[in-house]
C-alpha cells in the first residue's frame, strides 16, 4: 500500500471508532424508561431478613416490585392495601417486593413497622435499582410476569379513568391472577 492509501485507511478507521464511541455515549446517556411490553431490568437485592435476591429468583412466580418512600404521600395512602394484596396472593404464587428509596433508615424503618408490612422489603437508598427502571416518581409498581416481562406499570397508585383503586380490587386481584 501507498503512503497515502494507509493514511486514508487509517482516517477512515479513527472516522468508525470515534463514531462507535459517540453511540456508545449517546446510547449510555439517555434515560430508559421500562414499560409495559418490557423484560424486566435484572437486579440484586438484600431484604429486610438479610436475604440477597435478584429477579431470577422469582421465576415461576408473579413478582410486583414497589418503589416507595416514607416520605411519600401517596405511598402512606396505599400501603394498607398493598400490604392485604401481599397476604392475599402470596400463596397463589405472588410475591410482592418493597423497594424503599429513603436516605434514612429509622424513616424506613418507622414506615415498615408502623404498617406491619407482610411482604419483603429492602432499601436501595442510591436509587440504583429504581434507576435501572427509570422510577423517579413514587409510588411506582411493576407487575412482572413469570417470564420477566412487564405486563402492568402503575405510576403512582393504581387507578381506574383517574380514580385511585386499592390494591385489593377484585378486578385488579383478578387481572393478577390470570398471570399465575
Amino acid at each position: 500500500m501507498t503512503h497515502s492509501k494507509v493514511d486514508q485507511a487509517l482516517k477512515i478507521g479513527v472516522a468508525a471508532g470515534l463514531a462507535a464511541l459517540g453511540f456508545l455515549i449517546v446510547n449510555t446517556m439517555s434515560e430508559h424508561v421500562v414499560q409495559v411490553g418490557d423484560r424486566a431490568p435484572n437486579f440484586s437485592v438484600t431484604t429486610d431478613n438479610g436475604k440477597r435476591i435478584s429477579l431470577r429468583d422469582f421465576g415461576g412466580k408473579v413478582l410486583v416490585v414497589n418503589f416507595w418512600a416514607s416520605w411519600c404521600g401517596p405511598c402512606i395512602e396505599e400501603a394498607p392495601s398493598l400490604n392485604e394484596f401481599a397476604k392475599m396472593m402470596e400463596d397463589k404464587g405472588v410475591v410482592v417486593l418493597g423497594i424503599n428509596v429513603d436516605q434514612n433508615e429509622k424513616q424506613y424503618e418507622g414506615f415498615v413497622k408502623h404498617f406491619g408490612l407482610a411482604f419483603p422489603n429492602a432499601r436501595d437508598p442510591q436509587e440504583s435499582i429504581s434507576y435501572r427502571f427509570g422510577t423517579f416518581k413514587f409510588p411506582e409498581s411493576y407487575i412482572i410476569d413469570r417470564s420477566g416481562k412487564v405486563v402492568q406499570k402503575f405510576a403512582g397508585l393504581p387507578d381506574r379513568q383517574g380514580r385511585w383503586i386499592p390494591w385489593t380490587d377484585p378486578e385488579l386481584v383478578n387481572s393478577v391472577k390470570a398471570l399465575l
